[in-house]
């Protein structure tokens, strides 16, 4: 005997008969446009603040509100970085100062680099050479910089010597530290286990302190490369033949504001240039890092 009941099926809605992989591939394409669109919010924000500033400035000036003599203007800092390509500085083309203080900055930022990374994992694996050591590093970092390029410029010269061993010692304190601190953070419980498999010391150092250590010495890059054209700009305002420290050095003794604040624009350009390039050093050194949860489009406060 069967029941009177009937069974009644319902058909599968559209959404349960949608393959799962399209609601990932939704989210994703979410994600982009997401990541897209502030890309464009933060582009659009720069050029107005760039605009405004810029707009503001030229204002100021021609309606003498500011005194141009002193402060410049946009107009007069074009005009005159239109004359050192078409003229040249009174050190020779705008061009060679500026591969000089590059070159220079390059030279100091490698040394500073290597030498920082170098002492800083060893006195970070070696607890006896940090205690030796450590209190005349700090002694050194202590010192004002301007006063160790003065003296570099009396021990070599105003040469390219003493520019690039200034830029080093900037970028050597910023990779030391990092470094350094980088490597007291490693998990010792990586290196016990490591030891235990029968690594040697150069091994465990190689294949766990230093990948360990490698964000924190990363990091300090990105500083540590504004610090080697800042010691190279330095380094040629105390004393140069040719760079753009010594272009914005003779601006200055001269009262041309649109040449000093021409010259800081160069510099600038070289800064933010260089950084990119830091950037994608960074991505593909650290690309076997799992993704940060701090992503930029993340919401803010």
């Amino acid at each position: 005997m069967t029941s009177g009941k009937t069974l009644v099926t319902t058909a599968d809605s559209p959404a349960d008969l949608r393959p799962a992989g399209s609601d990932a591939a939704s989210i994703a394409a979410a994600a982009r446009r997401r990541t897209q669109r502030r890309k464009r919010l933060v582009l659009l924000g720069r050029a107005s603040l760039l605009g405004l500033i810029i707009g503001g400035w030229q204002l100021l000036s021609a309606w003498n509100i500011i005194d141009p003599f002193f402060f410049g203007s946009p107009s007069g800092i074009a005009i005159r970085l239109w004359e050192w390509v078409q003229r040249g500085t009174p050190y020779g083309s705008i061009w060679l100062q500026i591969w000089i203080t590059l070159e220079e900055s390059l030279l100091g930022f490698a040394a500073g680099v290597t030498s920082g990374v170098v002492l800083g994992v060893l006195l970070g694996e070696i607890p006896y050479l940090a205690d030796v050591i450590g209190p005349l590093i700090k002694v050194i970092n202590a010192l004002p910089r301007i006063v160790l390029g003065s003296v570099f410029v009396m021990w070599l010269g105003l040469g390219m010597s003493s520019k690039v061993l200034l830029a080093a010692v900037l970028v050597f304190f910023v990779v030391f530290f990092n470094a350094f601190q980088g490597v007291r953070g490693v998990d010792r419980n990586f290196v016990a286990n490591t030891r235990i498999l029968g690594a040697s010391r150069l091994q465990v150092i190689r294949h766990v302190v230093f990948p360990s250590a490698m964000t924190w010495i990363i990091a300090s890059l990105h500083v540590a490369l504004g610090f080697s054209i800042i010691g190279a700009i330095v380094g040629e305002f105390l004393g140069a033949q040719q760079g753009l420290g010594l272009v914005i050095a003779t601006a200055q003794n001269t009262f041309d504001a649109n040449g000093v604040f021409g010259a800081m624009l160069i510099i600038g350009v070289l800064a933010l240039s260089a950084e990119a390039l830091m950037s994608m050093l960074e991505k593909r050194l650290l690309s076997w890092q799992p993704p940060s949860a701090n992503e930029p489009n993340m919401p803010g406060i």
